[in-house]
């Protein structure tokens, strides 16, 4: 008879939940940084590069066991963080590339128009809610919070966030044709187009 898996113990638990605690914390940090600054056409690489790595931390907690709060109600952790201001900057920072479309369910392949810096601070309210839990000692809740809203929202927001962004760099670098409308590749043109460096041509065969 196969015996059953242990499961991780505490300190393992602990472990885990303070690298996931510290990529979140690193996201949140450089999110409202690459805001903050509004270079258009340096914050598109990093916040590919951000988003990337947090993805990595959501990609972790999905391959976990479901993690069980202590408590059938949250505990209070205060009011929302008010996110208001960081989605402001990112919408003027990213100007005409800031509305996209996606596919929010590849299995009900309905198309959702949407904006960037409004699935940017809804993924930062998910991980900060998440942190906030972390901070004050519920390390069960918090690893339960990130897990059930990656799952359920930011995941996939930042799924499709980040194929967004990789389009936006591919037309630049690579002169990819892809279907938009003329302002969005213009937009990309005006904010990318003279800041980023050519791409060297291939050398003679």
């Amino acid at each position: 008879m196969t015996e059953p898996t242990p499961g991780p113990t505490a300190p393992e638990i602990d472990e885990f939940a303070g690298q996931i605690a510290d990529q979140v914390e690193s996201f949140l940090i450089a999110l409202r940084a690459i805001a903050a600054e509004g270079n258009g056409s340096e914050a598109i690489s990093l916040l590919l590069l951000e988003i990337s790595q947090v993805l990595l931390a959501g990609a972790r907690l999905g391959a976990q066991l479901d993690f069980e709060p202590r408590e059938e109600y949250q505990p209070d952790v205060g009011p929302e963080a008010d996110t208001d201001e960081l989605r402001l900057r990112l919408a003027q920072m990213l100007g005409g590339v800031d509305t996209y479309t996606f596919v929010f369910d590849p299995y009900v392949p309905e198309v959702v128009t949407s904006q960037l810096s409004d699935d940017l601070a809804s993924i930062a309210t998910d991980l900060d809610n998440g942190l906030r839990h972390y901070k004050l000692g519920n390390i069960d809740e918090a690893l339960w919070w990130w897990q059930f809203s990656y799952v359920n929202n930011w995941g996939n927001l930042a799924g499709a966030a980040l194929n967004a962004l990789i389009t936006v760099v591919a037309h630049d670098r690579f002169d990819t044709d892809f279907e938009a409308e003329a302002e969005v590749v213009a937009a990309v043109d005006e904010m990318l187009g003279s800041e980023m460096p050519e791409e060297p041509a291939p050398p003679p065969r």
